[in-house]
């Protein structure tokens, strides 16, 4: 079963960047607002169908558990928002990791201090040495983005039917 979930959240997490880079082109076009909004809306919608056809019932309903329980639905909003900008601006992947680095160090905070009502883990030479392989993966992937945004692609000039080409063109960006 662990291996399942694991499975589920990776392809989760496959849907984010989806989502992502399609919001990030959306909100280009019609704004970051309006693609935030319509990913609540159609998430409201879809989870309101769910709940009504498949939740089962619970002792508690949301007017009852701890208020504090209640914020965790506010921070859907700033991440849809600062996706949807920062992928216009850094590229897909780059905001991805972004995003996966900062959900790493604060779920190993939260973990590590036994923050939010959740179980003590505490930190680990193993824990630690994760978050910085993918503080080093997030500055990898930023570096060679930026590399490529600062290529200048050298147009090549179309090659007439029956002519035969030799010597491989250059760009700035190397051999092709």
């Amino acid at each position: 079963m662990t291996i399942i979930m694991i499975l589920l959240a990776v392809a989760g997490g496959a849907m984010l960047s989806i989502q992502a880079a399609i919001n990030g082109q959306l909100g280009s076009k019609v704004g970051v607002f309006k693609s935030a909004f319509l990913t609540f809306s159609v998430g409201a919608l879809v989870t309101g169908l769910l709940i009504f056809f498949f939740e089962p019932k619970h002792p508690l309903t949301l007017m009852d558990v701890p208020k504090w329980q209640l914020l965790g639905a506010m921070f859907g909003v700033p991440y849809i928002v600062i996706m949807v900008l920062a992928v216009q601006r850094i590229g897909a992947a780059v905001a991805t990791v972004a995003v996966i680095f900062g959900q790493l160090t604060m779920s190993m905070l939260i973990d590590n201090f036994g923050w939010l009502d959740n179980a003590s883990i505490p930190f680990s030479m193993s824990r630690i040495g994760a978050i910085v392989s993918l503080g080093i993966a997030l500055y990898l992937i930023y570096s060679s983005s930026r590399a490529k945004a600062a290529t200048v692609e050298i147009p090549r000039r179309p090659v007439p039917r029956g002519e035969l080409t030799i010597i491989p063109s250059v760009s700035a960006a190397g051999w092709r």
